[in-house]
């Protein structure tokens, strides 16, 4: 994994003007607990979209440079998944499938009917998820820096779903980490407390402020357990069969989920491809907004 959650932070605040970020707010789930979303209303009428965040993100980090710009087309809903951010807590494993029932019972209790699903990376897999199991709830998918099935994991020879089995349970049975198996994960433990020293001066106190608390807010046990679900997800086999229009905003230069990858996704799902000159860590940049609104805007107009 090549994931550098410090880099992508710095590119957020690297002009010295925060993005927009909408407040929040906690929503009770039926039999499931409380989980957190931030939204905007949009244009009398406009179609909702729902944003979801990658691992190590919440719906403000992840997005916080597209909200302004989608909400003059899209009533815009951000979750944070159970163990991110505001995210529910919960004693059981981190499974997509989970995220995805969350998901599921969130738009049931703000009564959205259909909703177009942007995802990122594993939010992209979460969206798959949803549509699969509940396709009456998805009017369209919009697939960010993801693919059907995520790059490392058994399916591929990789050690790493082992070794975060391994940080996992012992998280759980000994409420700490002793070994981390990668440097992302050990800096889900411990170099949030270390950012203020490497942001630029010129960044607003305020919002280095909120971006470090975000951070801190994860669940470190749920982003061990969450990477490994990622690492496991794959929708080859049934993938084809989902017929919510569809859309793929492709990372030209990712490094995390091959651009491949992402285009052999595309056409499983017959969706049109909306390039973007980045990364996986793009959404941070101003850029992304451009595809990214294309991309919704030419799901939604498929309704």
């Amino acid at each position: 994994m090549h994931l550098r959650p410090l880099d992508a932070l710095e590119l957020i605040l690297r002009d010295g003007v925060p993005p927009p970020v909408p407040e929040g707010r906690a929503v009770e789930l039926a039999d499931r607990g409380t989980t957190f979303v931030r939204e905007l209303p949009g244009p009398p009428g406009a179609p909702t979209l729902v944003l979801l965040h990658g691992w190590m993100g919440s719906g403000g980090l992840n997005w916080c440079r597209v909200f302004e710009p989608l909400s003059h087309e899209f009533r815009v809903l951000a979750p944070d998944f159970r163990g991110h951010g505001r995210g529910m807590r919960a004693r059981a494993v981190f499974e997509l499938d989970d995220c995805a029932d969350d998901l599921a019972a969130l738009l049931d209790a703000l009564h959205t009917g259909p909703v177009v699903l942007a995802g990122y990376s594993m939010g992209g897999a979460v969206a798959q998820l949803l549509a699969r199991q509940r396709p009456d709830l998805v009017a369209g998918l919009v697939l960010c820096a993801t693919a059907a099935q995520l790059p490392v994991g058994p399916a591929s020879g990789h050690p790493l779903e082992a070794a975060l089995a391994v940080a996992a349970s012992g998280v759980r049975l000994g409420g700490h980490v002793t070994h981390v198996p990668t440097a992302p994960l050990r800096f889900a433990v411990g170099a949030a407390s270390n950012l203020r020293r490497t942001l630029r001066a010129t960044t607003p106190t305020d919002f280095v402020q909120w971006a470090v608390d975000e951070l801190r807010r994860h669940d470190v046990r749920t982003l061990l357990e969450a990477a490994r679900a990622a690492s496991r997800h794959d929708a080859r086999e049934w993938i084809g069969a989902v017929r919510a229009p569809a859309a793929v905003v492709l990372t030209a230069h990712d490094r995390l989920v091959p651009p491949e990858r992402q285009f052999a996704t595309a056409e499983m799902l017959g969706a049109s491809v909306h390039e973007v000159d980045g990364g996986h860590t793009v959404c941070t940049r101003d850029r992304f907004a451009g595809p990214l609104v294309d991309a919704c805007r030419a799901v939604a107009a498929r309704n």
